[in-house]
C-alpha cells in the first residue's frame, strides 16, 4: 500500500478529522517512513474504549511501516488537559501518577510492538514517559525555552482554551499552560528522535498545532498532525458509557463478558463506522459483513464480528471465547455445557459447595437460600411451586425439593436460576 493509499484508507474508514497540508503530509510518508507519536495522560490506572481510535491509529501506521512513539503522560498527567473538559481536573499524587503510568504502558503494549528507549534498531518503536525530560526542568528554563515562544493570543485562540475561559469554571493557570508542556513534548521528541509527527483525539488540535509551531520557531523544522474524530454513538449517547459507568480496557474494571457485551449490543446504525474504525479489517471486508448484516439484522451479524473483533484486540483469542460461552450461558437455549458453565466463572455470583452437601432431600430449598436468590425456605418453595427456578437451563416441577444427581454427576459446576434474570454459579468441590 502506497503512503497515498494508506492516507486514503483512513479517509475511507472516517478516520481524518483535522490534518496538516495533505499534500505535504503525503510527499513526506513517500519519501521515507516517518517517526509519530500519540500521548496518553494516566488520567486513571486503565485506559477505556474511547483511547481505541488513536491506539488503534499508531497501530495502524506501524503496519505501514512507520516508527511510532507511544507517550506515556507522567508529567502532563500531574497538570491535568482542559481540552474537552467542562471543569478542572483533580490533581493526582506522584504515587498514584506512578501505578497509573505502569498500567496504562502494559496496555499499550498490547497494540503496538514496543522496545526499550536503549534499543540498537534506531527504526524500533517505543514507549517513552514525558516525565524523564520534564522533571529537572526548573520554571525559569521552561519560561525562557518555551513560553517565550508562544504568544498569549495564540493560546486564547485555541478552541480548547476559549471553551473553558467562556465557561462558569473558568481555567487556571495550571491547566492554561498544558498547551506548552504538550508542545515542549513535541519539541523534545522531534530533537531525541527525530518524531516528525503528532497524532491524537479531534480535541487535541490546538495542543499538536502547538507542538508543530513551536518546533518551526525554535529548529526551523517541518513537522505534521493529524487527528481521529471523538466516536459518537447515533442515538446521541456517549461512546463508551453505560448505565455502569465507562467501558474500561482493564479487565479487573470492566470484565471481557461485559466488554464483548458492550459492542454486541450497539445500534445497527453504528455498525459499519465501528467496524471501520475499531477493527483491523479492510474496507472490502467490512462491506462485505456489513451486507450480510443487512440480509437479516435481527441475527445481529455485525455486531457479533464488531464485538468478536475488538474484544479480540484487546483481551485475546481466548477471553473472547470465554465471553460467547458466557453468552450461550446465560442467554442460549441448549442446556450449557461444561465448558459454557466455566465460563461463567465471575460473570455471575458464586458459590462453593461440597457434593454431601448437595445430596439431600432438600438441597434445592438450602442452597436457594444460601446463595441469597430467596429469603427464607418457604419462599424457596413457593418459587420452585411456581415454576421459577430453574437448573442447568432445564425448569424444575413444582415438586421438587433436592437437586437432581445428573445436574453434578459430570461438572464441578451447576447453574441455579431464579425467574428470568437472576442467577448463580454453583462450583462443587
Amino acid at each position: 500500500m502506497t503512503c497515498n493509499e494508506f492516507l486514503n484508507d483512513l479517509d475511507r474508514r472516517g478516520l481524518i478529522f483535522d490534518s496538516t497540508d495533505r499534500e505535504a503530509l503525503s510527499k513526506r510518508l513517500d519519501e521515507s517512513p516517518i517517526t509519530l507519536y500519540c500521548g496518553f495522560d494516566p488520567t486513571a490506572d486503565s485506559l477505556h474504549v474511547g483511547s481505541l481510535l488513536p491506539l488503534l491509529l499508531l497501530r495502524r501506521f506501524q503496519d505501514a511501516g512507520h516508527r511510532v512513539i507511544s507517550l506515556a503522560g507522567g508529567a502532563t498527567g500531574m497538570v491535568g488537559d482542559p481540552s474537552g473538559k467542562s471543569e478542572e481536573r483533580n490533581l493526582l499524587d506522584q504515587e498514584t501518577l506512578t501505578h497509573n503510568v505502569q498500567a496504562i504502558a502494559a496496555q499499550m503494549k498490547s497494540f503496538i510492538q514496543l522496545e526499550n528507549t536503549d534499543s540498537v534498531d534506531p527504526s524500533s518503536s517505543m514507549l517513552l514517559n514525558n516525565l524523564d525530560w520534564t522533571s529537572n526542568v526548573n520554571v525559569l528554563d521552561f519560561l525562557r525555552d518555551v513560553g517565550k515562544h508562544v504568544t498569549v493570543g495564540t493560546m486564547l485562540g485555541k478552541e480548547s482554551i476559549r471553551a473553558r475561559l467562556e465557561s462558569e469554571q473558568g481555567i487556571s493557570f495550571t491547566e492554561f499552560s498544558y498547551m506548552l508542556l504538550q508542545a515542549n513534548d513535541f519539541y523534545e521528541m522531534n530533537q531525541r528522535y527525530g518524531c516528525e509527527m503528532q497524532v491524537g483525539g479531534s480535541d487535541q488540535w490546538g495542543n499538536i498545532t502547538a507542538g508543530i509551531d513551536l518546533i518551526r520557531r525554535r529548529t526551523g523544522g517541518v513537522a505534521y498532525g493529524l487527528t481521529v474524530p471523538l466516536i459518537t454513538r447515533s442515538d446521541g449517547g456517549k461512546f463508551g458509557k453505560t448505565a455502569e459507568g465507562t467501558v474500561w480496557l482493564n479487565p479487573e474494571r470492566t470484565l471481557p463478558y461485559q466488554f464483548h457485551q458492550y459492542f454486541l449490543n450497539v445500534d445497527d446504525n453504528d455498525v459499519e463506522k465501528m467496524l471501520l474504525q475499531l477493527t483491523l479489517l479492510s474496507v472490502e471486508e467490512v462491506k462485505e459483513v456489513v451486507a450480510e448484516h443487512c440480509q437479516d439484522p435481527s441475527l445481529r451479524v455485525g455486531q457479533r464480528r464488531l464485538a468478536d473483533e475488538v474484544c479480540t484486540l484487546v483481551h485475546g483469542s481466548r477471553e473472547t471465547k470465554k465471553a460467547v460461552l458466557a453468552a450461550q450461558g446465560l442467554f442460549g437455549d441448549a442446556p450449557p455445557t461444561d465448558e459454557v458453565l466455566e465460563a461463567l466463572r465471575g460473570v455471575i455470583p458464586e458459590t462453593s459447595f461440597s457434593r454431601k452437601n448437595l445430596q439431600n432431600s432438600e438441597s434445592l430449598i438450602e442452597v436457594l437460600v444460601e446463595t441469597g436468590l430467596c429469603k427464607s425456605k418457604n419462599d424457596a418453595r413457593r418459587t420452585i411451586k411456581g415454576g421459577g427456578v430453574s437448573i442447568n437451563g432445564i425448569r424444575q416441577d413444582s415438586e421438587v425439593s433436592e437437586i437432581p444427581e445428573e445436574a453434578f454427576e459430570d461438572s464441578r459446576f451447576i447453574l441455579l436460576q431464579k425467574g428470568r434474570r437472576s442467577r448463580h454459579l454453583l462450583v462443587v468441590s
